[in-house]
């Protein structure tokens, strides 16, 4: 499924499409049939070098394949949730990453789904060939990521590669929409962040205001004012409430 992805990206970007020509491929292999298309004298590539090639895809592939979902958004707001609720190392950064990746999962479930039903399936029934398993595998992704992508973004990098207007989403290219759509992540992911900040400064404010009536100038406000933003955080059941928030989010 992960190979599926990836080659979605080469084969649906005309900026690639022109150096993927199609190698017939004989040796029965999934593998094989998909990396003798790189080929470009039309000869299937030896098997040391397609390992190869597929080891180094390995090596960007996790960060492809997260940057593509809902990965980016979830995991910038549950830092800055850690940070405004003024704990440094809890939950650990493998607690979030945990919980980042599964409701990344849950939230891609649909688009997941559909690939399986499209793509992976009739594939693995040999009903389809590899490219058009790639094909239907790239316009789920490209049709998630373009309706979670702001329009201002598009109009920004569209501009930046002097693109001709797209007629409609599906006209886009990954190379436009990728960057678009991680810009638009990273905007959305900091004004959610924002919104969960002003509770918890909130409560910093009135701490620190006590603190110095009181000429208790030496003492850490944040020592006082953590034990309050947890209460406040664990009585509105914080949890729930923001991860409950960032699934919806993305409105699938």
């Amino acid at each position: 499924m992960t190979l599926m992805v990836i080659l979605a990206l080469i084969l649906t970007t005309p900026a690639f499409a022109q150096a993927a020509p199609a190698a017939p491929v004989d040796n029965g292999g999934a593998l094989s049939r998909a990396m003798g298309q790189i080929s470009g004298d039309g000869r299937s590539l030896s098997l040391s070098l397609q390992i190869l090639i597929l080891m180094s895809l390995l090596t960007v592939l996790p960060s492809l394949i997260l940057m593509m979902t809902s990965f980016t958004r979830i995991i910038i707001v549950l830092s800055l949730l850690r940070q405004a609720l003024g704990l440094q190392q809890t939950p650990p950064n493998q607690v979030l990453l945990g919980l980042s990746l599964f409701l990344s999962l849950f939230v891609m479930r649909p688009a997941i789904d559909e690939i399986n039903k499209l793509a992976f399936d009739p594939y693995g029934k040999g009903q389809i060939t590899i490219e058009e398993a790639v094909g239907r595998s790239g316009k789920v992704l490209h049709g998630f990521m373009a309706k979670q992508t702001r329009e201002s973004d598009l109009k920004l990098f569209a501009g930046l590669a002097e693109a001709p207007p797209f007629r409609t989403s599906a006209d886009i290219p990954f190379t436009i929409l990728l960057p678009a759509f991680v810009t638009s992540e990273l905007k959305t992911a900091f004004q959610i962040g924002f919104m969960i900040f002003l509770p918890f400064l909130i409560i910093d404010l009135v701490v620190a205001s006590t603190l110095m009536a009181l000429g208790m100038m030496m003492l850490s406000p944040t020592i006082i004012s953590m034990p309050f933003k947890l209460l406040l955080f664990v009585l509105v059941d914080g949890w729930a409430l923001t991860m409950g928030s960032l699934a919806g989010s993305f409105a699938t």
